[in-house]
């Protein structure tokens, strides 16, 4: 006889849920307490970054080493979903900015310490030499465009070594896949952590001054979590795209709105495309780029803060100057690192059309910090989701019963019953 639901062992999101509600409640009895346990939260996230960089190089490498020729990768429409998600993301944000115009007290000291990009040729600069980084260095500093640069540069030269060779390569990514997966088993403990040390250091009450910023940076992150990207999907596969849409938000998303690091949840997200039964080989490649690239939440940040400073200094903005903003802010998003807060230094950059110097400029980064505490979970929860999303609708995979048909006709016979890497496929 089975056991009842509430017996059997509960799945990793109920695990999630389970530790944020022991961290809410830690933190409200005893703040030092919650403090303390912060630590889990620290080495949670600590060990996800440790090992992202080398899953990323060894993926990407395997990947393209042992590619069959004539094997469809659907990279190109991967991409395109990219960059038409982002900047539709902008164009929510700018959307926003205007239907619910913020202001803000520009009394916060400049953080002269921080430095942002001066132009998108910066921007462009700096990812271009990253291209070029030294792998090593590549590695110790988490630069995946550099790691995903010789990734491909190593998978490709591999293609001609010999079959042992190749074996190797892929035997070692199922090894460090297999760390993963026991890494991402911590994450009710590093979630419990997490929630309780930030509840503990600064409660509730240091939102309510931006509670109306706040309210319009959720409110577009929503919109386009729940309105735009099952449009951008219903409009690829022509299917129902809500139970692809919620799956991603709901195993991906709600991670990396705790890690706040779309870094970080890389290998989430590699976890969720084997539930999936999607191409290893895509998503090798697709899901760390749509980690550097693929930046919704960020590009909503960018523009709905720079048209908090527009309206707060009282500068009129016309449409193709709106318009304009919208495209700086998709290109700033694409240059903003994977890690917590990797946004808001480029909000000068969107600033800067407007003249806004960068002395004030820095003072909206400031405030985006302090809001940062909830913007900046969500902001990483829609990109690190999106990435997903739209890996899946360029595969065709919109629901189970897309899965079952994919990983059939993907590998045979044999895998009706288990999917890519061994895992079953799931509705």
């Amino acid at each position: 006889m089975p056991l009842p639901s509430f017996l059997r062992r509960p799945s990793l999101v109920t695990q999630i849920v389970i530790g944020l509600l022991a961290g809410i409640v830690l933190a409200l009895v005893s703040p030092a307490a919650g403090a303390a346990v912060g630590l889990l939260g620290t080495m949670f996230v600590s060990a996800l970054k440790a090992v992202a960089p080398v899953l990323v190089l060894v993926l990407v490498a395997a990947s393209i080493a042992n590619h069959r020729q004539g094997q469809d990768t659907r990279m190109r429409p991967i991409l395109a979903l990219y960059l038409v998600g982002t900047v539709m993301a902008s164009l929510v944000g700018v959307a926003a900015s205007f239907m619910f115009p913020t202001t803000l007290a520009l009394t916060i000291p400049a953080e002269t310490a921080l430095s942002a990009p001066g132009g998108i040729g910066e921007v462009l600069r700096t990812l271009v030499l990253q291209v070029f980084d030294n792998p090593l260095n590549a590695l110790v500093k988490a630069n995946y465009i550099g790691l995903l640069a010789w990734g491909i540069a190593l998978g490709l030269a591999l293609r001609q070594a010999g079959e042992g060779t190749r074996q190797v390569l892929s035997d070692l990514s199922e090894a460090i896949t297999r760390v993963v997966r026991l890494v991402i088993r911590l994450a009710p403990l590093g979630v419990f952590g997490i929630v309780a040390s930030i509840l503990a250091e600064t409660g509730l009450s240091a939102l309510w001054d931006y509670a109306h910023l706040l309210a319009v940076l959720l409110g577009a992150m929503l919109f386009v979590a729940l309105v735009g990207n099952p449009l951008i999907v219903f409009a690829v596969t022509r299917r129902n795209p809500y139970p692809l849409v919620l799956r991603c938000l709901r195993e991906s998303g709600i991670t990396a709105f705790f890690t706040r690091s779309s870094a970080a949840n890389i290998p989430v997200n590699m976890e969720l495309c084997g539930k999936l039964g999607l191409h290893r080989e895509t998503c090798s490649v697709a899901v760390p780029l749509g980690a550097t690239v693929n930046m919704a939440g960020a590009a909503i940040t960018i523009s709905v803060l720079s048209l908090a400073a527009v309206h707060t200094l009282g500068i009129p903005v016309d449409l193709p100057t709106a318009l304009l903003l919208s495209v700086v802010a998709a290109i700033g998003a694409c240059g903003a690192s994977g890690v917590p807060g990797g946004s808001l230094l480029l909000i000068p950059l969107a600033c800067g059309l407007f003249g806004i110097s960068d002395d004030i400029a820095m003072q909206v980064v400031a405030i985006g910090f302090i809001v940062g505490v909830v913007q900046d979970s969500a902001e990483t929860a829609l990109n690190s989701s999106t990435d997903v999303v739209f890996i899946a609708a360029a595969c065709g995979v919109t629901s189970g019963r897309d899965v079952e048909q994919e990983v059939d006709a993907g590998a045979g016979g044999a895998a009706r019953a288990r999917g890519p890497a061994g895992v079953e496929p799931t509705s």
